[in-house]
């Protein structure tokens, strides 16, 4: 029998990295469809789980796969699936339901060209937005972005703990060239690294109340079969579970929907900065086309452009404020990325006219160039 971390340094594609990390997290059941680019992640999945004790599935189709997961995680399980654009696009009525019913789980993303079947084997990163607003409803969710294998690894792990910390879906938006991309992934010691289990009830079991929210703003969470009362519905609920189909209802559920995201913010949102303390360009970007941002900001220096980089690793939610404190100080916002200007709306948004931005991007199928950005930086300022 394998560990449930495999450590040392190994050279893996971004899905396996995300597999494995997924274990490391404690992912103990995935179910799962096929499709390209994701695939990957299924199989190993499906050749590990078994031996850690786990449980893996696969389903007739995507919106199985999904509703395999949310059950999973009523049963006590960490639980993940990964897809890519139209399997996404199938997940989206559960997705919301996760969110709706608060259950911790995480999905992947391996993004492709779309719409519809598209470039199945080639990367973009369109569906951004879709990650941000494809269920119906108001609502709140957590979208992460790797740029890399090692990336994957580690922040799957980091999906798996704000999902158990929140109690909230969450999305790694990868891509194709990430998810096949073949790169040193160095795995720590089971010790050294750091997870999260949901909140767990105490007390009387005759007075717990399925969504009443702790100190944080986030409910306990017991496993279906333990004892507590576990009433779970996607119609609008009170504390216990139950429907409570009233205005006053719905506006206190989705308080607690949306504010235990919104009160944590500085604790949910991550990002990194490249070169940026004294750049008056400053590029934004997240996954595989952070890789072409930075080398677009050295080739930027050595013109004597003064650029620097933004790295979103939590696309969602926004990183509002430090895009607002950019467009206070610096001659030009360009956000990288590969479709037609999903985040450079937001980046927009945020920048208020304070400073232009503008967008280096394009449909997808491959990367963006370097020389593209700096270009499109020369043409604009």
């Amino acid at each position: 029998m394998k560990p449930a971390v495999l450590t040392g340094e190994h050279y893996i594609t971004g899905d396996v990295a995300c597999a494995e990390g997924a274990l490391a997290a404690g992912c103990r059941f995935f179910g799962g469809y096929p499709i390209t680019p994701a695939t990957e992640i299924a199989e190993h999945m499906a050749d590990r789980l078994p031996g850690v004790g786990g449980t893996y599935i696969q389903m007739e189709d995507e919106i199985a796969a999904i509703a395999s997961v949310l059950g999973a995680s009523w049963a006590g399980k960490k639980s993940m699936t990964a897809t890519s654009g139209p399997g996404f696009s199938l997940m989206m009525e559960n997705i919301g339901l996760g969110v709706c019913t608060e259950t911790p789980c995480v999905i992947v993303n391996v993004q492709r060209g779309g719409p519809s079947t598209g470039l199945p084997t080639m990367g973009a990163q369109a569906d951004m937005m879709q990650a941000r607003w494809g269920s119906h409803g108001d609502y709140e969710i957590i979208a992460l972005a790797p740029s890399s294998p090692q990336d994957m690894f580690f922040q799957t792990i980091e999906a798996f703990n704000l999902s158990e910390t929140y109690r909230v879906p969450v999305l790694i938006m990868s891509d194709e060239i990430v998810g096949h991309m073949s790169e040193k992934v160095v795995i720590p010691k089971a010790g050294k690294i750091a997870t999260c289990s949901r909140p767990r009830p105490r007390g009387r079991k005759d007075r717990f109340r399925l969504y009443e929210p702790g100190p944080n703003g986030v409910a306990p969470m017991p496993a279906a079969g333990e004892g507590y009362n576990v009433h779970v519905t996607g119609l609008t609920h009170d504390e216990r579970g139950y429907p409570a189909l009233s205005v006053e209802n719905q506006a206190q559920m989705m308080r607690r929907l949306i504010d235990k995201i919104h009160n944590n913010l500085d604790d949910i949102i991550r990002t990194e900065s490249y070169r940026l303390d004294d750049a008056d360009i400053a590029f934004v970007s997240y996954g595989v086309s952070t890789r072409t941002a930075m080398a677009a900001v050295d080739m930027a220096r050595e013109q004597g452009i003064r650029a620097g980089l933004l790295r979103l690793i939590t696309v969602w939610p926004f990183p509002e404020q430090q895009i607002r404190a950019l467009a206070e100080r610096v001659r030009g916002l360009v956000t990288v990325e590969i479709n037609l200007g999903q985040i450079h709306l937001e980046v927009q948004r945020c920048a208020g006219g304070k400073a232009p931005a503008i967008l280096a991007g394009h449909p997808g199928g491959t990367i963006i160039s370097p020389e593209q950005v700096l270009q499109t930086v020369k043409e604009a300022f």
